[in-house]
C-alpha cells in the first residue's frame, strides 16, 4: 500500500491486505484459545513483511503481484501441511480450527490467483524473484515453528 496504494491495483491490494489482517485477527484469538504462544520473531516478521512488500512494489504492479503469487504459494503449502497434520491427529478435536485454516488458505489460493491474473510472471527476473521470495517464506516458516 505504501508504494501502489494510489495505483490502479491500490484497491485490490487494499482488499487483500483487509483480508490479511481478519486473518490475524483470527488466529490472534485462536492462540489464546489453544493456548499457544506466538514466535518470538513475529516483530522481525513484520518488518521483513513490509519490506518485501514495498520493496517488490518498488519493481512496479508486476513485482508487487509476483511477490504476491510466491508468498501465498507458500502459505498455501503451509496450510495444507498444517491440514494433513491436524486430521492424522485429531479431526474432530481439530475441527473448528480445521475449517479456519481451509477457509484461509483457500484465499491465499485467491490471492495468487489475482496475482496471476494482474502480469505477476511478467515481472523483471520473475522466477529468480519468486524462488527467492519462497525461500525466505520457508525459512521464516521453519524458524517461527521453533523460535
Amino acid at each position: 500500500m505504501a508504494v501502489l496504494g494510489r495505483s490502479s491495483v491500490g484497491p485490490l491490494i487494499q482488499q487483500m491486505w483487509n483480508q490479511e489482517k481478519d486473518h490475524l485477527k483470527k488466529f490472534n484469538e485462536l492462540m489464546v484459545a489453544y493456548r499457544v504462544r506466538p514466535t518470538v520473531l513475529l516483530p522481525f516478521w513484520n518488518v521483513a513483511g513490509f519490506v518485501l512488500g514495498a520493496g517488490s512494489a518498488l519493481l512496479g504492479k508486476k513485482g508487487a503481484m509476483a511477490c504476491t503469487v510466491a508468498v501465498e504459494e507458500s502459505i498455501s503449502e503451509h496450510y495444507n501441511n498444517q491440514i494433513r497434520t491436524l486430521i492424522e491427529e485429531d479431526p474432530e478435536k481439530y475441527k473448528e480450527l480445521l475449517q479456519v485454516i481451509k477457509q484461509f488458505r483457500d484465499d491465499e489460493q485467491e490471492h495468487h490467483d489475482i496475482g496471476l491474473e494482474h502480469d505477476a510472471e511478467a515481472a523483471p527476473a520473475y522466477s529468480v524473484l519468486k524462488t527467492a521470495i519462497q525461500l525466505g517464506c520457508k525459512a521464516a516458516i521453519f524458524l517461527s515453528e521453533r523460535i
